[in-house]
């Protein structure tokens, strides 16, 4: 079977017709499968989901209780046959409960990688590469100027910066969702059991990761405090918020932002921070052209990021490449509104 009769790209995203679903829709569908609870993949408004508990879970918590019509959860190696498709979820390795979607149609297996990474990280479970026929990679960092390095020297310039500054704040922006949690698992790694503050629209994901078994110290929400109590502490925050009228609360800060977009100077400069920090949730030039060789698929789709230089690459490589050109993905979204008081200066 063709594999663009088992899975096409949409004006609503990737539709699977001989399945009945999409994957990862930017509108609303009858059924919708989800890779993870980063909202520019996990919208409200389907009318039924599957997805891993864990990103179920968060669609709860950023959008309510009744955010589809209806919901079924999947575990990681579970198999579910939908119309004539067999669909199995693997682990991505990108925020907890991510996940490829692996859907098989006869002899042809397609797998869409959502967004992946095959770094280490202690908050999730790791990548797992999924032989296939078709792949589908993210391309968020495809060129070759992007290698990420290894995220815990990049902690250890954070954790320099704060002993060289004891009266100043360090105001580390950060996503809400997976981000902000790895740095926090890998300061505490790296020996740092003083509290980590939080901005308010970070406290219920972040004690969710902690409902799920994953240990990340003692947390204390930021709101309250005073002024001078600040210095020498670290908060995590939204991006947005760290050049917020939110930030004056803070000691004389440090603005870090926690990026895989922070090995590209100009980028850091532009949005005014003083500590780039490269830790980045997606895989780098590397991670994503090794992964793809492993995989063994003859044919590789791209998309939500730098398409042309990887479909470039995988040509050289003597692959079938194109891209797929979807709409709507891109950098997480903050979604979360503030906290009450969180805008306050």
């Amino acid at each position: 079977m063709r594999p663009q009769d088992i899975l096409l790209p949409t004006a609503d995203g990737l539709c699977c017709k001989p399945g009945g679903f999409h994957i990862d829709p930017v509108r609303p569908v009858e059924r919708a499968l989800i890779t993870h609870g980063h909202s520019d993949h996990a919208r409200a408004g389907h009318g039924a989901v599957l997805a891993t508990q864990e990103t179920l879970d968060m669609m709860r918590l950023r959008y309510g209780e009744n955010f589809a019509g209806s919901t079924q959860v999947i575990s990681y190696g579970e198999e579910i046959r939908l119309g004539e498709v067999k669909v199995k979820f693997h682990p991505a390795g990108h925020v907890l409960g991510s996940a490829q979607i692996a859907v098989t149609c006869k002899d042809t297996c397609i797998v869409a990688s959502g967004d992946y990474k095959d770094a280490p990280d202690p908050t999730c479970v790791p990548f797992e590469l999924v032989p296939c026929d078709v792949f589908i990679t993210e391309a968020t960092f495809g060129l070759p100027v992007f290698r990420h390095g290894d995220a815990s020297d990049e902690v250890k310039k954070l954790l320099a910066s704060v002993a060289l500054f004891p009266e100043r704040a360090h105001l580390v922006g950060a996503y809400s969702l997976g981000k902000a949690q790895r740095v926090i698992a890998l300061l505490r790694k790296a020996g740092y059991d003083a509290p980590i503050y939080l901005h308010g629209a970070m406290e219920k994901i972040t004690e969710y990761y902690q409902s799920r078994g994953i240990d990340l110290g003692e947390l204390r929400p930021v709101m309250g405090m005073k002024k001078a109590a600040l210095a020498g502490t670290i908060t995590l925050a939204p991006p947005s918020a760290t050049s917020d009228i939110w930030a004056r609360r803070f000691p004389d800060p440090v603005t870090a932002f926690a990026s895989g977009w922070m090995r590209v100077r100009a980028r850091a400069r532009q949005g005014g921070v003083e500590l780039p920090l490269v830790i980045s949730d997606h895989a780098d030039w590397a991670g994503l052209t090794a992964t793809i060789a492993a995989t063994g698929a003859g044919e590789i789709w791209v998309t939500h990021g730098q398409e042309d230089a990887l479909v470039h690459w995988c040509k050289t490589q003597g692959l079938r490449a194109r891209p797929l050109d979807l709409v709507g993905y891109g950098e997480e979204e903050e979604s979360e509104p503030p906290a009450p008081g969180e805008g306050e200066a």
